[in-house]
């Protein structure tokens, strides 16, 4: 096939975050058989040798800048805000769109460059058309739904801004709706989020294709460090993540130092924002910004907290500690989309954070059990080769409707 791959952000290298961890492992699955064309936008932070380093994955790599809004002040966000309202279209869409990459777009399906269109993520699906179909298969691998991560965090009292995220939600419905009923397949990592988008398209076929893991890039670890390090593990730009790690951090940590004074807690992960940075003033707490092998941090861990309280779909940092070996300890959504009854230890309240950490930590035989059985799930279920059978698939079968 040849495949035309839209990536609002920049896959490389595979670990800025979840978004770019799966466009890149499933871009790297298609490769070895089809052409892919890599169609993304460049962000101050990427390198010329992070471009060097995709274009030996891709057939041909087009880079288009993000362009900066210079308009500053209420005036100009009312305006950014209106005009949101008025296309129907999230803020971030909006901005990040392109009139060279819709054309692109549309000059390549009219000389018939491409059998398949995927859009890496919801946001990129305002490069479709309806007057596409028929014309070439067009898949939305969503990622995660704007709407209802949006709505989430409002209903759990994790909205930074619940009046204006209320005030918006009618715009997300409108497009995620839109771009829904024009797409011949939507993918999704989760049950729950297939359920949540068929409310968008009650008729089109959502293909649930959970993300994975390298098992070469996160080797199963030789052994148990004992002690009591805890970590967390994200990109510290992104909401979710920085709600979830104030939160582990601010309500539970005190209370479990109190038992056990030696607790480290370590914020791992790009990007942290001052408000992360400030949690190292916090006895116990350690945030490490980016480090050089996120395997080997994750090896030095007693446990893995995965304390989120937003956001859906498949948690690549759950599945990767699974596979390294680290005992796991997460909420619903830090869970979800596995069958986690032998291979993780549920918590969502800070009673309920204390007590299974704590047991873990008097209990290196359940660590042990946790280790193995994580580690088998992901090796049987959750690799990328896996999921990039799966993707491939389904844009085949786009293609050939």
């Amino acid at each position: 096939m040849k495949i035309l791959m839209l990536s609002s952000t920049f896959p490389y290298p595979p670990s800025r975050s979840g978004t770019e961890v799966r466009t890149f492992n499933l871009l790297k699955y298609l490769q070895k058989d089809h052409q892919v064309t890599v169609v993304a936008q460049r962000s101050p932070d990427v390198t010329d040798e992070d471009i060097t380093g995709l274009q030996d994955h891709v057939s041909d790599l087009k880079i288009f800048p993000i362009l900066a809004d210079e308009r500053k002040g209420a005036i100009a966000k009312g305006k950014r805000l209106f005009s949101s309202f008025w296309e129907g279209k999230p803020q971030n869409v909006i901005h990040r769109y392109l009139k060279d990459i819709q054309t692109l777009v549309l000059e390549g399906v009219e000389q018939g460059k491409y059998d398949a269109i995927t859009c890496e993520h919801s946001a990129n699906a305002v490069y479709l058309r309806p007057e596409l179909k028929n014309r070439v298969g067009m898949v939305v691998n969503v990622h995660s739904s704007m709407y209802w991560g949006t709505k989430n965090a409002i209903d759990t009292g994790a909205s930074e801004n619940p009046w204006r995220d209320r005030l918006y939600l009618p715009v997300l419905y409108r497009y995620e709706k839109q771009y829904s009923q024009i797409t011949d397949k939507l993918v999704v990592t989760t049950v729950d989020d297939q359920k949540q988008l068929q409310i968008f398209a009650p008729a089109s076929k959502i293909e649930v294709i959970p993300n994975g893991v390298d098992l070469e890039l996160f080797p199963y670890r030789t052994h148990d460090p004992g002690g009591y390090t805890l970590a967390f593990v994200g990109s510290m730009d992104l909401t979710h993540n920085m709600d979830a790690a104030i939160f582990f951090a601010k309500k539970v940590l005190p209370q479990l130092r109190q038992r056990y004074p030696e607790v480290k807690y370590r914020i791992i992960g790009n990007r942290p924002t001052p408000q992360i940075k400030a949690l190292a003033n916090q006895p116990g707490v350690e945030v490490t910004g980016r480090v050089p092998s996120m395997v080997e941090a994750l090896h030095q861990t007693t446990i893995c907290v995965v304390s989120l309280q937003t956001g859906f779909g498949i948690k690549n940092k759950t599945l990767e500690a699974m596979a390294a070996g680290v005992p796991v300890v997460g909420s619903d959504r830090g869970l979800e989309g596995l069958d986690a009854d032998s291979t993780a230890l549920r918590a969502n309240t800070v009673e309920e954070y204390i007590e299974t950490i704590s047991r873990l930590f008097e209990n290196p035989e359940l660590r042990a059990k946790l280790s193995q059985n994580g580690r088998k799930l992901i090796e049987d279920r959750f690799t990328w080769e896996q999921m990039g059978k799966k993707y491939e698939e389904t844009l085949a079968n786009a293609r050939s409707r």
